[in-house]
């Protein structure tokens, strides 16, 4: 009879020094960030050491380390080195990453069940519904990202406002008139997502005009719902922005809850990252109004700095959160007693059955450091935005192309003598070289017509000599190619 197998190691003391080797390793690597290069490109040898045929035997773990010490560790985007600005992407804090390995090494099923783990989360989501200024009974379920939380919202507002039962009869009825929703031209890609996963049709998101400030142009949107009503169809739902990803503009989100009121239609906020606003006393005004949402979106792993992902939802209406998603099966039946007893209640407020316990790395950074720290961290970021527009409007190669409401900086260098055209392909191999030099990774939007370079500032571990050294790096290149392209 064969020797029955398992993954655990024969000798566990080998395990436990590999182990701390692996955790002293990535130690160094996040104490020596800024040391080391914002981002590099693989070399040949680690895309060819990376691209290998299905291993069928095992090398052993300390072979595997070694490869994934030398091929990966060096070569990801960087998003957790100080002088990543490339996009709205989360940095990572060391507690974080050891809660993870916490959380991994319990490796708990969080749909619900009779355990600690579902208890944590829950007790998250009312911290979160707390600091957002939710009801205390508000419901709410955390996600792998804003896309999936918005989703979510997105699925409880059509449920509510549809006017008849979509769970049961579906969108296919030539019955039912068609449902629309609203956002601004600067409403993030999840939303065209959501409306083609939903078996809306892309079509379904009515595109609204901004203003000067790239915030929703309110009198536009009132006359599209009021003629997209009078051709006989069926408004549902207004997506709000806190924090846009261009330019981190914030619609008025008090007017947009009095219109969703008076139109009878869900409003739903995404604040994916403006959301956190909320914790910055210099910019809070700016989102008032996320508070008396329907659904709200945002993550944690942006302006909270935790390791992805996190994301979370949180909607006013507990009983309808619930009753846009809960089945019964016997398998999963509650029990009075026992492992199942309460049941699985993340179950029934989103798409997922299978859950991670994302929950223990925001329950161990909030009552580590503490809301207070987070929020000096937040009006720090916003303080270094303003500090790199200034540095922008003060010099005489560079052009500021947006406002900066929050903690996104939008800008170019410019050549006087160079046209639209020529200064978008001009600002463009300033990007790649800035990028490619490993100094910094900024990365780039449209701002009308023109390429902008774009700073989104959403790291603990950034210092204004950081951004001193940006302004440099870009400058330094801007010149050398202006020269070269008059050679």
């Amino acid at each position: 009879m064969a020797e029955e197998e398992t993954l655990d190691p024969r000798n566990w003391d080998q395990l436990r020094a590999l182990g701390h080797r692996m955790l002293d390793d990535m130690i160094t690597h996040l104490s020596t960030l800024r040391q080391q290069p914002t981002w590099q490109a693989m070399p040949d040898s680690v895309i060819e050491n990376l691209t290998e045929p299905l291993p069928l035997k095992g090398k052993g773990e300390e072979v595997v380390y070694q490869e994934f010490f030398q091929n990966v560790l060096p070569y990801s985007v960087g998003s957790r080195h100080p002088r990543f600005f490339g996009w709205v992407q989360g940095n990572g804090t060391p507690l974080g990453m050891l809660a993870d390995m916490l959380a991994a090494g319990m490796n708990p099923h969080v749909a619900g069940f009779n355990q600690a783990p579902a208890l944590v989360e829950k007790q998250v989501i009312e911290w979160l519904a707390d600091l957002m200024g939710f009801p205390p009974d508000a419901s709410g379920i955390l996600q792998s990202g804003g896309t999936m939380a918005n989703i979510v919202g997105v699925i409880v507002a059509r449920h509510a406002k549809a006017g008849f039962d979509v769970r049961r009869d579906g969108l296919q009825s030539v019955e039912h008139p068609r449902l629309l929703l609203y956002g601004s031209t600067e409403t993030h890609r999840w939303v065209v997502t959501a409306v083609e996963l939903l078996g809306l049709g892309s079509s379904a998101f009515r595109r609204v005009p901004v203003d000067s400030e790239f915030r929703i142009d309110l009198a536009a949107l009132r006359r599209m719902i009021a003629e997209d009503k009078a051709a006989g169809h069926k408004p549902f739902c207004v997506v709000g922005n806190a924090g846009t990803i261009n330019t981190g503009a914030t619609d008025n989100l008090q007017t947009l809850a009095q219109l969703c009121h008076e139109e009878d239609l869900w409003f739903h906020v995404d604040g994916a990252f403006g959301a956190w606003a909320k914790l910055a006393p210099e910019v809070q005004a700016q989102v008032t109004g996320i508070e008396e949402a329907d659904s709200l979106a945002f993550d944690l792993h942006k302006w909270m700095y935790l390791p992805f992902e996190i994301a979370c939802v949180l909607v006013r209406d507990k009983k309808m959160h619930r009753d846009a998603f809960a089945h019964s099966a016997s398998y999963i039946a509650e029990t009075t007693r026992g492992v199942i007893a309460g049941g699985l209640p993340f179950a029934e407020l989103g798409i997922e059955l299978t859950r991670g316990f994302k929950a223990l790395k925001a329950w161990m950074n909030l009552k580590a450091y503490g809301v207070e720290q987070f929020s000096r961290l937040i009006r720090q970021n916003v303080g270094q935005a303003r500090y790199l527009a200034d540095l922008v409007n003060e010099h005489a190669d560079l052009e500021l192309l947006a406002p900066v409401p929050l903690n996104v900086v939008c800008f170019r260098f410019r050549d006087e003598g160079l046209g639209e055209t020529e200064l978008n392909k001009l600002n463009e191999e300033i990007l790649l070289r800035v990028q490619e030099s490993g100094v910094a990774v900024p990365s780039s939007t449209r701002i009308g017509e023109a390429l902008a370079l774009r700073v989104a500032i959403v790291n603990h571990r950034s210092r204004r000599e950081d951004f001193d050294l940006l302004v440099k790096t870009i400058v330094e290149y801007g010149r050398a190619i202006s020269n070269e392209n008059k050679v």
